[in-house]
């Protein structure tokens, strides 16, 4: 019983140590601009948000975003009846080319500034 305890404390212990919040994706919209503009985050040709310098918020942002992207990149191949590497490729071209100057876009597989 009293392993029981000490396993149940120190286990609610870690918890409490260890944030444990997700970003939702709403918060993550509001936050990308910030991320962008301080060179965190950058646009990647396959559709996709990537981080350029890891901290803070930058990885919860992307996953968040990369999921809602995904998701719609998946509803557009379906309606259109096309692959969803062919979406994620114009995806990718789009975001690219609506990169303003001084934030980060990937190519062959190098950040760099626009």
């Amino acid at each position: 019983m009293r392993l029981r305890h000490t396993f149940a404390a120190s286990l609610l212990a870690l918890c409490l140590a260890t944030p444990t919040f997700a970003l939702s994706l709403n918060e993550a919209m509001s936050a990308l601009g910030a991320a962008k503009a301080a060179g965190q985050l950058g646009e990647q040709p396959d559709g996709y948000l990537g981080v350029v310098k890891p901290g803070g918020q930058a990885e919860d942002i992307a996953a968040q975003i990369n999921q809602a992207r995904r998701a719609e990149y998946q509803r557009l191949a379906k309606q259109n009846g096309i692959a969803l590497g062919d979406v994620e490729a114009i995806a990718g071209k789009k975001a690219l080319d609506k990169t303003p100057s001084g934030q980060y876009i990937q190519l062959n597989g190098k950040w760099m500034k626009k």
